[in-house]
C-alpha cells in the first residue's frame, strides 16, 4: 500500500479547504461540526467516482502505461494548480458569504453540501490519476474525509490568526506542488 502517497494526497486535496475555512473564520462565519462532516462526505463521494473512473480506465491498458499516465495526470493537476490557482475557489475565498444563502453567518447542512462540491472539483481529476494508478480508493478517500474535517475545522477556528501565516497565504500553490511530487513519487515508486 502507498501509505505515504495515501495521506500526502489527502492532506494536498485539503488546503484548499483550510483556506476556504481559514476565509469563513475571518469572516466569523461558523461551519458547525455536522456542516463539517457533510462537506467531507461530499468530498469523499466525488473523489470515489474519481477514483473508480481512473481505475476502470486503468483496467484498459497495462499496468506500466495505467501508472505513468496515472502520475502524469497528477503532475499536470498540479502544474495547472500552480498556474490558475483558481478552481472556482478564489470567488469564495474573496466572498465566503456567497454561500451562506439565508445570511445567518452559519453553514447550515444543505449550504455545506454546495460548498462540499465546489471543494471537491479539485478531487475529480486527482481521484482519477489515483485511480489510474491502482492507489487504494476506499483508504485514499477516507484520508480526504478525514483531512476535510480537519482543514476546514481548523480554518473555521483559526481564522485570522492563520490566515496570516505562509500555509493560509499559499495554500493553493502548496497543494500543486504536493500534487507534483506525488506524481513523480509515483512513477519512480515502482
Amino acid at each position: 500500500m502507498h501509505w505515504i502517497t495515501i495521506i500526502v494526497i489527502g492532506i494536498a486535496a485539503n488546503l484548499d479547504n483550510l483556506g476556504i475555512g481559514l476565509a469563513y473564520g475571518v469572516k466569523q462565519m461558523r461551519i458547525p461540526f455536522l456542516s463539517n462532516v457533510s462537506i467531507a462526505i461530499t468530498t469523499m463521494i466525488v473523489t470515489y467516482f474519481a477514483v473508480w473512473i481512473g481505475g476502470t480506465l486503468g483496467t484498459y491498458m497495462s499496468v506500466h502505461i495505467a501508472n505513468l499516465l496515472g502520475s502524469l495526470l497528477l503532475c499536470v493537476i498540479g502544474l495547472w494548480t500552480l498556474v490558475s490557482q483558481k478552481f472556482g475557489h478564489e470567488e469564495i475565498l474573496q466572498n465566503p458569504q456567497l454561500v451562506d444563502r439565508d445570511n445567518n453567518n452559519v453553514i447550515s447542512l444543505s449550504e455545506s453540501i454546495l460548498l462540499g462540491f465546489i471543494l471537491s472539483i479539485n478531487c475529480l481529476a486527482a481521484g482519477i490519476g489515483i485511480g489510474a494508478n491502482g492507489i487504494s480508493a476506499v483508504w485514499t478517500v477516507l484520508s480526504i474525509g478525514f483531512f476535510s474535517i480537519v482543514t476546514v475545522g481548523l480554518g473555521s477556528h483559526f481564522g485570522s490568526l492563520i490566515s496570516k501565516t505562509f500555509i493560509g497565504r499559499y495554500s493553493t500553490a502548496i497543494s500543486g506542488w504536493l500534487l507534483i511530487i506525488i506524481g513523480i513519487f509515483e512513477v519512480f515508486a515502482r
